[in-house]
């Protein structure tokens, strides 16, 4: 929505970092045979998750559960390679800064009130 290069770009690194930290994982290759989507205890919706009010709720909600996620890669790295847990660190603090930098321009899409800004986030 935004069509921002950098923010896509940054995105676009730190999805490939975070493939590169995962695979320095001892037993990541195990991970999907493990998976058991059938009776997995999250796989109901619960009410909050099937109601957004706009663009900008929806990026927060999923950059709470990058931040959220990457905070648990790096505790369970801490386990078995700490050169991991450091990339996700690394990544989590990107993360941050890609939230705040990013923060006015998707509430700006959001907000009818302020068109002109809306404009100008899009450029």
């Amino acid at each position: 929505m935004l069509n921002n290069h950098s923010f896509a770009s940054t995105f676009k690194q730190i999805r490939h970092k975070v493939d590169v930290a995962a695979k320095m994982l001892s037993g990541a290759g195990d991970l999907l045979k493990t998976r058991d989507s059938l009776s997995d205890v999250g796989r109901k919706n619960s009410h909050d998750e099937l109601h957004r009010r706009d663009a900008a709720d929806i990026f927060g909600a999923n950059l709470q559960r990058v931040k959220e996620s990457i905070r648990v890669l790096e505790e369970f790295a801490k386990l078995c390679d700490t050169k991991a847990a450091l990339i996700f660190k690394e990544l989590r603090y990107k993360i941050y800064e890609i939230e705040k930098k990013s923060f006015s321009k998707i509430s700006a899409l959001s907000d009818p009130r302020q068109g002109s800004l809306r404009k100008k986030a899009i450029k």
